[in-house]
């Protein structure tokens, strides 16, 4: 059978107090709503319809996925006014609804529950709360089949009792749902289409209703303000580093990691407190990651160790590499292997050759250079001036003295060396010497100023 997923993201979510469509609140860096699609995705579906409302040009620029239709509620009348609107883009067999503001739910537990489905069946994801105030109840009968879901706010005082609650999570035919769609009513309290008045409707026409209830309880909890959105990305967080943990990572502490990305690791990693990965990270067989770094998009091979305070953004570490502390490696920068870059260190689009270092207070950016390099502290070169960039070459075995400018384009030869505060504008040929400073003259009994 093919399958259908429309995923209602049309509320305001007044409660966050914000401008911002509550489905585009980060969890992991992500908007909520992409990790719904996302998760829809991983079930291979024919057709996902994502029904938008409010904020919803914003929505549309946001989220992104394969086979992602749109279909828009311009009114906010309930659930089941919002799975009417994505209707005439369903053309597949089996139909699952999902929501935006409830960004945890996992593949595999959409898998199970969707294999349950057919012509005859309409299947409810619920969930056992001590306390489900607030929620629709499942109402069975004395043989224990369902027979409808009755809403918190129409609920008699015995049916406020009930704990199993509806998550709001179902799936069904396409045929029952044009059948059954066009008949809902607003007759109740809220004044509202029901979704949830489909379960009685299918018990009349003789369907079976089947439930499932998640593994986790996480899986189906919803956001409706900032404190809900908090308490998910602390259980999308420790899910995360806890799956890192059982891959053979070790984490000083699991509560002060934040993944906002994919991540891939080999074994005897180390990650200290308060670190953050973004995007497309791996970290090969070995590394050590200090304190309060960001990695972001970033490899880095075995046995390298970034010291604390270092940024890693779009950049390749080589095996054996040290980076840091309060280093920062921006987009393009490529480190060989055995390569040191120091504190205070920033680098862009920079090669930097095996064994080559780049130890204190420098600023490498458009340059190649080559082995066993030393770059004194201070050094920077001049890349950009104004409208262009330019690259710097430093050739294998350049010693390049403390406090130096060197003015691209400009090439140092092989084993040449610069002299400390040179500022260098021409190509140094091999194994040459560079000194370009102002001739050093001294004022004997010269008089401080004095204070008046």
């Amino acid at each position: 059978m093919t399958l259908a997923v429309v995923i209602l993201a049309a509320g305001k979510g007044t409660r966050m107090k914000s401008a911002l469509p509550k489905v585009l609140h980060p969890i992991a860096g992500r908007p909520m709503v992409q990790h719904v699609v996302d998760a829809a995705a991983a079930l291979s579906p024919a057709n996902t319809v994502l029904v938008y409302g409010h904020g919803g040009e914003r929505v549309r620029e946001a989220v992104s996925g394969e086979r992602l239709r749109w279909a828009e509620q311009a009114e906010q009348l309930g659930t089941g006014h919002a799975v009417a609107q994505a209707l005439p883009h369903l053309n597949e067999d089996v139909v699952l609804v999902l929501y935006g503001d409830v960004p945890l739910i996992r593949p595999e537990t959409l898998r199970d529950f969707v294999a349950r489905v057919n012509d005859r069946s309409l299947a409810l994801m619920t969930l056992e709360l001590e306390d489900p105030a607030g929620y629709g109840r499942i109402v069975r009968d004395d043989q224990g089949q369902v027979t409808r879901i009755v809403e918190q706010k129409d609920a008699s005082d015995d049916e406020k009792r009930i704990r199993e609650i509806n998550t709001g999570i179902l799936a069904c035919s396409r045929r029952f749902l044009n059948d059954s769609l066009p008949r809902l009513s607003n007759r109740n309290a809220q004044g509202e289409y029901y979704l949830t008045d489909l379960i009685a409707m299918a018990v009349d026409a003789g369907m079976e209703v089947v439930t499932e209830q998640p593994r986790h309880a996480w899986e189906v909890d919803g956001v409706n303000d900032r404190v809900q959105l908090a308490r998910l990305e602390r259980v999308y967080q420790r899910v995360r580093a806890e799956a890192l943990m059982r891959g053979g990572v070790t984490l000083l502490d699991p509560a002060r990691l934040d993944i906002r990305g994919a991540v891939s690791t080999g074994t005897d990693v180390t990650v200290d407190v308060n670190v953050v990965l973004e995007g497309k990270v791996t970290l090969g067989d070995g590394v050590r990651i200090g304190p309060n770094c960001v990695i972001r998009d970033a490899h880095i091979a075995a046995g390298a160790v970034i010291e604390a305070n270092s940024v890693i953004d779009g950049a390749v570490v080589g095996e054996g590499c040290n980076v840091g502390p309060f280093a920062r490696l921006r987009p393009g920068t490529e480190l060989a292997a055995k390569a040191r870059i120091g504190n205070f260190v920033e680098t862009k689009k920079a090669r930097i050759g095996e064994g080559s270092k780049v130890n204190h207070l420098t600023y490498i950016g458009d340059s190649r250079i080559g082995k066993g390099v030393n770059v004194g502290a201070g050094t920077i070169t001049c890349n950009y001036d104004g409208v262009n960039k330019f690259q710097t070459v430093m050739k294998d075995g350049v010693f390049i003295g403390s406090n130096s400018s060197l003015v691209a384009p400009v090439t140092i030869g092989e084993n040449a060396t610069v002299g400390a505060g040179s500022v260098v504008t021409k190509d140094v040929p091999d194994n040459g010497l560079a000194v370009a400073r102002g001739q050093q003259r001294n004022i004997e009994n010269w008089p401080r100023p004095a204070k008046k």
